[in-house]
């Protein structure tokens, strides 16, 4: 059998967190369950399933993740098959390993848990900065109640697996590297359950749970930014036949804000002030997030200079405290002038001894004229 890389299996990159790897692991084992196909896809799927297993037994072990990524297929599992070897070992003496929903233990026969869940919230600037409760809403699987999550139909009920007599694992024998080898898997007919419903529920079709659209309160902490990501423990779908719920996990968007621009815990303002105002200092009721404060602009201030508030910024998310609020000026320089503004300009121009362009002839022209 052709090796096959870990990571692309799970299709997660080389400095994946061990989250990101059991969250990969387990969407595609869900994805390519036993349960979950049938008919001509079942065996590709089986395959799929039994390698993705395998990838995620040498991932989510951090010895074994790290003889990989220093010796490849050779340090992970040996000659030969580098997830089957390594596998069915750890089947034959521990009694199985890597399970798709247990995060990592023996598949116990008992309810298989529910699809994690994914949803997008958008908030105001100002809800992400000081915090807000929002309403998030998702289709997701919920506890059929004409069957009460069972999957059976009235008067009826879940019977014990007549293959695995509810053990929810069947053993075989196949040859491997040390010879031949006893190992056990899950169970084909209730796929790994140990019960199986004779009469199944004809609202659900035996799977004890429905699709609806739901809502949620999502208390969003005063200082999220831009695609930070919430979880919703037990909020996501519930399993079948009564199995436990996943996760939610909610996204976060944040709106644009008219007047200041996000920077880490910083917020910024690029404030333009007319050249009168900065020339001669200025005096401003200034509106930030918290209410008005006084901003004192200076006589004489240029372009790029920065009046900061302290504390008035984003609270931080790990810790105490604040950002602060920094204020950009920008000096903007007049395009139309009435004639006395014009004439008053020029005699500050001649006050301060400086040369301007003669009151009948634009300083463009001259330009022009000089290269003619």
């Amino acid at each position: 059998m052709a090796e096959r890389d870990p990571y692309e299996v799970l299709g997660v990159s080389r400095d994946a967190s061990p989250d990101d790897i059991k969250k990969a692991y387990r969407r595609l084992a869900r994805e390519h369950h036993p349960d979950a196909n049938h008919g001509g896809e079942a065996a590709t799927a089986e395959a799929e399933f039994k390698a993705v297993a395998a990838a995620y037994e040498v991932l989510s072990d951090p010895e074994r993740r790290s003889r990989f990524d220093r010796f490849g297929h050779t340090g992970s599992a040996g000659p030969g098959d580098p997830f089957a070897g390594f596998g069915d070992i750890f089947e034959s003496f521990f009694g199985g390993s890597g399970s798709p929903f247990g995060g990592g233990g023996r598949r116990r026969a008992g309810p298989v848990p529910g699809e994690d869940l994914e949803a997008v919230i958008e908030v105001d600037f100002e809800d992400a900065v000081f915090g807000v409760e929002a309403e998030v809403s998702v289709r997701t699987a919920v506890v059929c109640e004409t069957c009460e999550a069972t999957g059976a139909a009235a008067g009826s009920g879940p019977e014990t697996c007549g293959e695995c007599g509810g053990a929810g694992q069947v053993q075989r024998v196949r040859q491997s590297m040390l010879g031949q080898m006893l190992t056990s898997t899950a169970c084909p007919t209730c796929s790994g359950r140990g019960q199986v419903i004779p009469n199944p529920c004809g609202y659900c079709s035996g799977e004890g749970r429905t699709v609806e659209d739901r809502s949620f309160n999502v208390q969003v902490r005063a200082g999220v930014d831009e695609g930070t990501t919430l979880r919703l423990t037990g909020r996501g779908a519930v399993g079948p036949r009564g199995g436990p719920a996943g996760d939610l996990y909610v996204r976060v968007r944040v709106r644009s804000h008219p007047v200041f621009e996000r920077h880490g815990v910083d917020l910024l303002h690029r404030l333009h002030l007319p050249m009168t105002q900065a020339t001669l200092g200025v005096i401003l009721e200034y509106e930030t997030l918290d209410g008005v404060e006084e901003l004192v602009v200076p006589r004489g201030t240029g372009s790029g200079e920065t009046f900061r508030f302290r504390g008035r910024g984003v609270p931080h998310l790990q810790g105490r405290g604040r950002g602060d609020l920094v204020v950009e000026v920008h000096v903007d320089t007049p395009a139309e002038l009435s004639d006395e503004a014009e004439r008053l300009l020029r005699a500050l121009a001649d006050e301060r001894d400086e040369v301007v362009a003669d009151e009948d002839e634009s300083l463009i022209s001259k330009i022009r004229s000089a290269f003619r």
